[in-house]
């Protein structure tokens, strides 16, 4: 077997290719778009190139088949308890032998760069991309959505992976009724004319991104590893996101003008992309306006959730949320909701998803490979409730 790097225009059309082979029978698989794949390696678009740095190869067999591919990376940012490295964009046929040969390369060309263990699969960027292995609910993937064969599983764990912490996502039904707490919650808190919850505009996509920077990073910054956003960033995603963007599914609570909460939503891309194998040409993007204006998206999915530290356990989510489903709910677009995952760390976010009358729809898995074998392993550390 031979792992050869990733450097030439056919190395890359190999290495996004893989897959087609691999997903040729499995109905759920939808595959990416190759774009997004390639601006996680290309150091003009991932910023993550200035504090670190990724590699990726193919696997060939000995009659120079490509049976396997991987990345790895090291990200400066990502703060562990050891210097960790990680490893992710993996596909490989079902045999234990391939998979441990792309393990242990990875884990000499971290540990060549002073990493103490690695974790996958992951992704050389943000979370809410490409992040962890799926281990059940095997159904058509959400984007971004790492999407695997279930034997993956006894891949990683075979080599001796273990479960740093689980991803869980949560569905319901749209038109589901709200518990009867969140009208309550609701009616107290709208006593307070102070407060009041609002979807987003486009027309003020500004000062809508400079309130998810600051609702973000007095929630979540400090959380899991996480680090601050910064406001330029964070306008740039939001002008990326404008074209896909439905305004009344994503909501901002604001208390004396000041922002406090948000719930940010998509329309499920994915339906959207299946159509387009891959591709992202001039030709793909007018058949992907052609399906926005007249397709059918019957899902839309949550991706941040966050209330500041000094308006938690007020109710502030049911009366945003009870807000939102006055004109969700009285729209028929829309017959299912997902949450992209929630760390089993967090149960604060687990209740409050379960509390929607939710059931688990799939579950993915971050592991985790301790280089010294004498080492302690810890699980994520729970989330201060």
């Amino acid at each position: 077997m031979l792992m050869h790097e990733v450097k030439t225009d056919v190395d890359k059309r190999l290495f996004l290719e893989l897959p087609i082979g691999l997903y040729r029978d499995d109905p759920n698989w939808i595959r990416p778009l190759d774009k997004d794949i390639e601006e996680v390696f290309d150091k003009d678009k991932n910023k993550f190139f200035k504090k670190g740095e990724c590699t990726r190869w193919v696997l060939k067999n000995d009659r120079e088949q490509v049976v396997g591919r991987i990345a790895a990376f090291v990200n400066k940012q990502y703060k562990q308890e050891q210097p960790t490295g990680g490893i992710g964009f993996f596909e490989c046929i079902n045999d234990q032998q391939a998979a441990n040969f792309m393990f242990n390369h990875c884990k000499k060309w971290l540990q060549e760069r002073g990493m103490e263990a690695m974790d996958g699969p992951i992704n050389f960027g943000e979370r809410e991309r490409w992040w962890g292995l799926q281990v059940a609910g095997f159904q058509e993937p959400l984007a971004w959505m790492n999407y695997n064969p279930p034997y993956y599983r006894q891949l990683f764990e075979n080599y001796g992976f273990r479960v740093y912490f689980d991803q869980i996502c949560f569905a319901m039904k749209v038109n589901t009724q709200l518990q009867g707490k969140f009208y309550a919650r609701h009616a107290e808190i709208s006593k307070d004319k102070d407060y009041k919850a609002v979807h987003i505009r486009k027309s003020e996509l500004e000062k809508f991104a400079r309130d998810f920077t600051y609702i973000y990073n007095k929630a979540w910054a400090k959380h899991g590893g996480g680090k601050e956003l910064e406001e330029r960033v964070v306008q740039k995603m939001f002008k990326s996101m404008k074209p896909v963007m439905d305004e009344e599914i994503t909501w901002f609570t604001y208390y004396k003008d000041e922002p406090i909460a948000m719930w940010v939503n998509l329309p499920d891309l994915n339906q959207y992309f299946r159509h387009l194998n891959g591709k992202f040409g001039l030709l793909q993007k007018l058949h992907f306006l052609w399906l926005q204006k007249f397709g059918k998206c019957s899902r839309f999915v949550g991706l941040v959730f966050g209330i500041i530290p000094e308006f938690q356990g007020k109710g502030i989510d049911a009366f945003m949320i009870t807000e939102a489903a006055k004109i969700i709910q009285g729209r028929p677009r829309y017959e299912d909701y997902e949450m992209q995952w929630i760390g089993d760390f967090n149960p604060k976010m687990i209740n409050i998803a379960e509390s929607l009358g939710t059931d688990r729809s799939r579950q993915l898995s971050t592991y985790r490979f301790l280089f010294d074998p004498n080492a302690v392993f810890h699980r994520h550390r729970i989330l201060d409730k």
